[in-house]
């Protein structure tokens, strides 16, 4: 008997917020699901590393229901959609097809097991740290008070507007009863219990974790199914620490070795054409330093890391010079070489997800992406 659920948009988010949790996704950010609607049914869905117009019609070909891609459709505020412009063309054709697009991006460089650690593993490295810890997401806990009878209704309130997360699971509360006093005024509605006299109540708490965002109107949503006329809660804020995430790696090698020899490791383990280095190519490499993507603002961490090595993509120039005037070592791997190789990671993790879900969604990676920029040799 087939017991796997029908998806929706919703559900793969949900995962993927197991996967690459939103909240570390820096500020300047624009993750998240990009064009479609979360109640559309998912069958089908295609990992891709850019949203671009060969990857849309390749999905919509396919009758893909979504699209995860690691770079954003839209990254920056437009101000109108003109269906005869590029991007206004991409959003029409998803529409039109159906075709949700979610896009995962500085929170899948920063998670654990996401792009960072996936080359870092690809390269070796070993004992990572982040060049930069996730900030702190703000998380409050919300406390609420209520008849015991009550307690499946508040419950369920808290569930319709949020997913009440810790971790890798999701709907986490507690509850424990106790007894609650009050005296009612002469002005007062009781729920129950007589005014003027101190009343003693069977009570519920039920506590869980909330973020900010959703604090307002949890609160507001839960007045309206709370029996009292004025309903007892707390809400205390919490100090949480991201363990393992944050932008970038700092990593050892298995062994020392020269920059240029290095440099040779990388290019093979990588299948890379051509690479780019600057530095000594004598210099002794214990540690390294990796950011996926563009590395440049990652600079200053760097220099402060105690690693001799700096490997990302779209260096630039005077990245370069500075690392060489520091006697330390710069590779230029590629901004693609670099996060191409986390569609196949990701389409293995978002799998094992669903299905331990209980969801069966047909999951490929894209297999025709490549580099824009080609080399002459």
């Amino acid at each position: 008997m087939n017991t796997s659920k029908t998806a929706i948009v919703s559900d793969i988010i949900d995962a993927m917020e197991l996967i690459a949790p939103s909240d570390i996704a820096e500020d300047w950010d624009n993750s998240g699901l990009q064009v479609g609607h979360k109640n559309w049914p998912v069958k089908s869905i295609l990992i891709a590393l850019d949203p671009d117009a060969d990857v849309i019609h390749s999905a919509c070909s396919q009758n893909a229901d979504m699209l995860i891609t690691h770079h954003p459709l839209i990254f920056k505020p437009i101000a109108s959609i003109d269906f005869n412009s590029n991007i206004g063309a991409l959003i029409y054709q998803a529409a039109m097809n159906r075709l949700a697009i979610f896009s995962a991006h500085t929170n899948l460089d920063s998670t654990v097991n996401g792009v960072n650690d996936v080359l870092a593993e690809k390269i070796g490295l070993k004992n990572l740290k982040p060049m930069v810890a996730s900030r702190n997401s703000e998380e409050y806990k919300l406390v609420v008070y209520a008849p015991e009878e009550f307690e499946d209704i508040i419950l369920e309130a808290l569930l319709e507007h949020s997913t009440l997360k810790i971790g890798n699971y999701s709907s986490c509360s507690f509850r424990c009863k106790g007894k609650g006093t009050f005296k009612p005024g002469t002005a007062a509605a009781p729920f129950s219990g007589k005014k003027e006299t101190l009343n003693h109540a069977a009570e519920i708490r039920i506590e869980a974790l909330v973020k900010k965002e959703e604090l307002f109107n949890i609160v507001k949503h839960l007045k309206k199914k709370h029996p009292y006329e004025t309903m007892a809660y707390d809400v205390y804020k919490l100090h949480t620490i991201k363990e393992a995430t944050g932008m970038g790696r700092i990593g050892e090698l298995a062994a020392k070795t020269d920059l240029k020899s290095f440099a040779k490791t990388l290019k093979k383990k990588l299948g890379l054409e051509c690479l780019k280095y600057a530095g000594n190519p004598d210099l002794s490499i214990t540690k390294a330093a990796i950011c996926s993507g563009s590395g440049s603002s990652l600079m200053k961490n760097f220099f402060s890391s105690g690693a001799q090595v700096y490997i990302s993509g779209d260096l630039r120039y005077h990245d370069a010079k500075d690392i060489q005037a520091a006697g330390l070592g710069l590779i230029d791997i590629g901004h693609f070489s670099s996060e191409h190789l986390i569609i196949d990671a990701l389409e293995n993790r978002l799998n094992n997800v669903l299905l331990k879900k209980g969801i069966n969604v047909n999951i490929q990676a894209c297999q025709f992406e490549a580099d824009p920029f080609k080399t002459i040799t």
